[in-house]
């Protein structure tokens, strides 16, 4: 008897990152409408430099608004922060960090992580056991690797490890191309924020770049299994 085909993997969801928040007035009112059109499986909130106390209420005027609507609030950074402001999780920059926080804020809560230079970088943050592994942010300078290079170490991860990946978007072009690598994540942050058509339709637009990618993902695992694409 003839092996069933595996099943296609999993569409990729959005991961939305916001601007670097000082008040947060602003975007809690945004967000319940920009996260009801999309589905959106996590918040990475950006805090603008402050004291503990500041960034805390920040994140509690934001978490409301994120978690009513069924999606992670991770703080970016900020690890220590994360149980006193209700946030879901934090973003981790770089295998030291990891290291550090990871235990802390495991299994309650999610540890990911970014800043992963290298294939090597990548293989010790899934070893120490981060909820999921980010390629593509820019660094502090603004560089970062080519699009073709981030989709390459996507494909490289999803068909050696088990824990999720997420490839860091700039355009909507990147968005599917990343899905079609296979990621399980898109982040998007300035490419929805930055839009003067608004957030809402910017995410909708991605979300129809990461669908198209994800088609290229169904007619690979057809071609493979002899199935016919969904």
């Amino acid at each position: 008897m003839a092996a069933k085909p595996l099943p296609p993997p999993p569409a990729p969801r959005l991961y939305l990152a916001t601007p670097q928040i000082d008040d947060p007035a602003p975007l809690a009112a945004a967000l319940p409408a920009v996260l009801a059109a999309q589905d959106v499986a996590a918040l990475l909130l950006r805090l603008a430099p402050s004291d503990p106390r500041s960034l805390i209420t920040r994140a509690k005027a934001i978490a409301p608004a994120v978690q009513k609507a069924g999606v992670a609030l991770l703080l970016d950074g900020e690890p220590e922060l994360v149980a006193r402001s209700g946030a879901d999780g934090a973003h981790l920059h770089g295998i030291a960090a990891l290291k550090e926080f990871a235990d802390k804020l495991q299994p309650d809560r999610i540890a990911g992580v970014g800043g992963l230079r290298t294939r090597h970088d990548a293989m010790l943050a899934g070893e120490i056991g981060a909820d999921y592994v980010l390629f593509g942010e820019p660094e502090r300078e603004g560089q970062r690797p080519a699009s073709d290079a981030i989709a390459e170490r996507l494909q490289w991860w999803v068909e050696l490890f088990e824990p999720p990946c997420v490839g860091y978007a700039l355009s909507f072009e990147e968005a599917e191309e990343f899905a079609a690598a296979g990621a399980d994540f898109v982040l998007v942050g300035d490419l929805i924020w930055n839009d003067a058509r608004g957030p809402a339709a910017a995410l909708a637009d991605a979300a129809a770049a990461i669908a198209r990618g994800y088609q290229a993902v169904l007619a690979a695992h057809a071609a493979a299994s002899g199935a016919a694409p969904q």
